[in-house]
């Protein structure tokens, strides 16, 4: 029998985790933490701190190799096969480098979010359902570029095109949704657009976000909740607005300067 959350208000539930690569790094180091539905949760750390291997636990894109991961409640650590691809429409994901097909259109690309309920055959020939069109136009009107429906991708910039990609995963209908380094390609004057965007889902839709960043700046405008990682540990948890000059020091080492995003 599958352990249960005992707190309805979490969806997602980090115990001990461990991953450990073939070559022997050790990317996670007991990693435990709580997600509450709605949160808008933010991981910080240096690069190589584990932030990406742990998103990439999450949704079992990677396996761990110790602990536990629940989700509403399942333990959903060891399923394997049917289980993990329903898993992933459950939790969505976005890329830093978007992952779109640049000769499809923008609508094209958002309607791939609809394949885990749609057969392989209609989604070849484009036969989506009247539900999963509107859906996909919905979602591309919520990030602002539902003019853009019938454009190729490649024609769109960068935001433009990372916009797509948080309206393909909408499109999933996820309960969680997992950003890995969502503004790390993009200008500072786009990152914030990107990142109103992810805020505006997180409220209007209640969607559960978590969301790698490395800008502080960006961190304590956007998450209601951070979490710090540091040689696959947690070194801090807690209110980002708490982070002053001697845990910046702590988390990204002695001597590093605070980048600001304005």
């Amino acid at each position: 029998m599958s352990a249960r959350v005992s707190n309805p208000e979490t969806i997602l539930s980090v115990r001990d985790l461990e991953k450990t690569y073939p070559n022997g790094v050790r990317a996670l180091k007991g990693v435990s933490f709580d997600v509450k539905r709605g949160e808008f949760l933010v991981i910080i750390g240096l690069s190589g701190s584990g932030k990406s291997t742990m998103l990439r636990c999450l949704n079992r894109l990677h396996d761990p190799t110790g602990g536990r991961i629940l989700f509403k409640g399942r333990d959903v650590t060891g399923i394997e096969g049917q289980g993990v691809l329903e898993l992933r429409s459950r939790i969505g994901m976005i890329f830093q480098h978007f992952n779109l097909i640049p000769r499809h259109t923008v609508i094209g690309n958002v309607l791939s979010g609809a394949l885990s309920r749609t057969s392989t055959l209609k989604s070849v020939l484009g036969l989506w359902s009247r539900e999963d069109r509107e859906k996909a136009m919905r979602y591309l009107r919520l990030v602002g570029i539902g003019d853009k429906a019938y454009y190729r991708a490649a024609q769109l910039s960068g935001g433009q095109q990372q916009r797509v990609a948080i309206a393909r995963a909408l499109t999933q209908s996820p309960d969680v949704l997992l950003a890995d380094e969502p503004v790390a390609s993009l200008d500072p004057a786009t990152c914030h657009t990107v990142m109103d965007y992810l805020k505006k889902v997180n409220q209007e839709l209640g969607l559960t976000i978590i969301c790698n960043l490395h800008f502080l700046s960006l961190v304590r405008q956007y998450a209601t909740r951070v979490i710090a990682l540091k040689g696959g540990e947690v070194v801090y948890e807690g209110d980002p607005n708490s982070i002053d000059d001697a845990w910046f020091q702590r988390i990204y080492g002695e001597g590093a300067k605070e980048v600001h995003i304005n």
